[in-house]
């Protein structure tokens, strides 16, 4: 009747949602929301506050204090934060039922999954720029209440190796929102992972000499820790590729299937 009538619909002519604006509207949606805005002002306030903490410490003992110290202090706290961000991003939009709304007008379900990985590799480097710059102001105040010159002790090795492991951090948390799809689980999860796990990979080497040799291709954060400075060499790639592997990239991959065939209610 609707044809009879030329009331015909047709939109095979309609550009798609260029993969840019899905960027920018999930950018807008990481702050745009009470949960999003109170999160990205929460890690603000926590890299403020610890390095102000750091800061009155180190001066009041009398520390010997450089520039890639108070980052590294940041680091430790956005480390810790970053991947809650990225459990949000991916998680917010099952929780709240707003999944359906953007696979309405977005079928294409591994485009809206990129651009939520995008945004949180921006919202990291955001994030990082912000404790340097953090880092930078709490450098000089501490030259100046101690009255020393200012060390400038970071380098590029370490500026690059901070923005890959707060990346490894985010998309960790990334990786266990896509395959749970819960919020509260993947947070949990992920805590067990962080806190947990390099505790009993410790004490399994340490009573058993077959699981010491064997802990270094199941630790994913302890493989992580020559990429801070750039020095992987050796073994070292051969632990964080197959550690990344298991913690990293397998959880993420089923994720991925899962949300792209998962049923939206």
């Amino acid at each position: 009747m609707t044809e009879t009538l030329g009331h015909t619909l047709d939109i095979t002519g309609t550009a798609r949602i260029p993969f840019s604006r899905l960027v920018r509207v999930e950018l807008r949606k990481s702050y745009d929301t009470r949960a999003g805005f109170w999160l990205l002002l929460a890690i603000g306030i926590l890299v403020l506050l610890v390095e102000g903490i750091v800061l009155a410490v180190t001066t009041v003992q009398d520390e010997s204090m450089t520039f890639g110290d108070f980052v590294g202090a940041a680091a430790f706290m956005t480390s810790i934060v970053l991947p809650v961000l990225g459990i949000m991003l991916v998680t917010s939009e099952w929780g709240q039922r707003t999944a359906m709304v953007t696979f309405a007008l977005e079928p294409r379900r591994e485009l809206v999954v990129w651009a939520k990985l995008v945004t949180g590799l921006i919202l990291t480097v955001a994030t990082a720029a912000f404790a340097i710059a953090v880092g930078f102001v709490c450098i000089l105040l501490y030259s100046a209440i101690q009255g020393q010159s200012v060390a400038w002790e970071f380098g590029f090795n370490y500026l690059v190796g901070f923005l890959i492991t707060q990346s490894f951090a985010m998309l960790g948390g990334f990786a266990l929102a896509t395959l749970f799809l819960n919020t509260p689980a993947a947070i949990v999860v992920f805590f067990v992972y962080k806190w947990v796990l390099p505790g009993l990979f410790a004490l399994g080497a340490a009573v058993m000499g077959w699981f010491h040799d064997l802990s270094p291709w199941l630790d994913f954060q302890r493989a992580q820790a020559p990429v801070a400075d750039l020095t992987v060499s050796g073994s070292d790639w051969g632990h964080l590729l197959v550690s990344g592997l298991i913690w990293l990239v397998l959880p993420l991959m089923i994720g991925l299937w899962r949300v792209f065939r998962a049923e939206v209610k």
